[in-house]
């Protein structure tokens, strides 16, 4: 199932502070601050038309504004490339205007070329590269 837009039709069950997401995951889809890595998947714990909440790391919730966020059923096992953030933290210069995240382990990763598959140099793990459209 492709992805969703936060703030679609309510399912069984919704409640007026939100509905419960089990097994949804998001990813920030806008280039802002907020306190999640751009390119990681987070899961969703409760989802409204106007706030989502997603479980950080150590299992910290944090609330974020929904329209800001990529929904989906299940985190793709692919690379996520991601343009270099006019405000990176603890993202080497060298790397360049883009990194790759690990779908695995959510490792940052410098990219070079257009590799179909990458290994994570933290988990191991092996997945194709999502491209974004050029």
């Amino acid at each position: 199932m492709g992805p969703h837009i936060a703030g679609a039709a309510r399912s069984a069950g919704a409640t007026d502070r939100g509905w419960s997401m089990a097994g949804k995951w998001a990813r920030l889809r806008a280039d802002l601050n907020l306190k999640l890595r751009r390119g990681a998947w987070y899961r969703i714990t409760r989802l409204d038309p106007l706030q989502a909440v997603v479980e950080v790391r150590g299992g910290r919730s944090l609330e974020v504004p929904a329209a800001f966020l990529q929904v989906v059923d299940s985190p793709p096992r692919q690379w996520s490339i991601v343009a270099r953030p006019s405000d990176a933290v603890r993202v080497p210069l060298h790397w360049g205007n883009r990194y790759a995240v690990c779908p695995s382990c959510n490792a940052r990763q410098p990219i070079s070329g257009r590799p179909r598959r990458m290994s994570c140099e933290r988990c191991r793990g092996e997945f194709n590269v999502a491209w974004p459209p050029t």
